[in-house]
């Protein structure tokens, strides 16, 4: 399927995703040395987990993310596992609760392999979403951060609603939109709304 064309806002959004990703990881420079050594004081192996993702294009890229699940962890979606809670760290829950486990995707946003807003990247084997966002053009953005699908339902949407929800955000988007997914992110955050681990 061919790309959307390009609105008048794509270039202010990536300025946007520079300027604040890369004024976010100043700021978060401390923070983030000491959550990386909070998840390596807590369990055994790296502080970053870095995995693979389905980018814009379908391009395979790699997602850095705050470990939170043991290093021998089955590599498939969290919702497709028996009980993921085993599979935690110590403070895994921790950080998906509180989001601060995508901090490190910021570097990701810096580097133009996703942006602060967009689809929720696809991890590499997830066939069934992969296809489904092929068919409806959503595989022409850029994956997001946070994305309008996670502030309306994130880990308790099924997969053709959340689709749904990418092609609405393909249709809608724009600066302005963007502030508003950002804003209800940040609001969802604080009440650790739709993480189901």
């Amino acid at each position: 399927m061919t790309a959307p064309t390009a609105q008048p806002s794509d270039a202010l959004k990536r300025l946007t995703d520079v300027a604040v990703s890369g004024a976010a990881l100043i700021v978060l420079a401390v923070p983030l040395v000491l959550l990386a050594g909070w998840v390596r004081a807590t369990s055994p192996g790296p502080a970053v987990h870095w995995s693979k993702r389905v980018g814009r294009g379908n391009a395979v890229f790699l997602m850095p993310k705050f470990r939170t699940m043991r290093i021998d962890t089955p590599q498939v979606a969290t919702h497709l596992m028996d009980d993921p809670a085993r599979w935690l760290t110590p403070i895994g829950g921790f950080l998906r609760r509180s989001s601060l486990d995508e901090l490190p995707q910021l570097l990701s946003v810096l580097k133009g392999d996703m942006s602060l807003v967009g689809p929720r990247p696809a991890l590499f084997n997830q066939d069934d979403l992969i296809a489904l966002r092929t068919a409806s053009g959503v595989e022409a953005l850029r994956p997001g951060v946070t994305g309008w699908a996670q502030v309306n339902g994130r880990d308790e949407l099924p997969i053709p609603d959340k689709v749904a929800l990418d092609v609405e955000y393909l249709h809608r988007r724009s600066w302005l939109f963007d502030l508003r997914v950002l804003l209800m992110t940040a609001a969802g955050v604080v009440a650790a709304k739709g993480v189901t681990h």
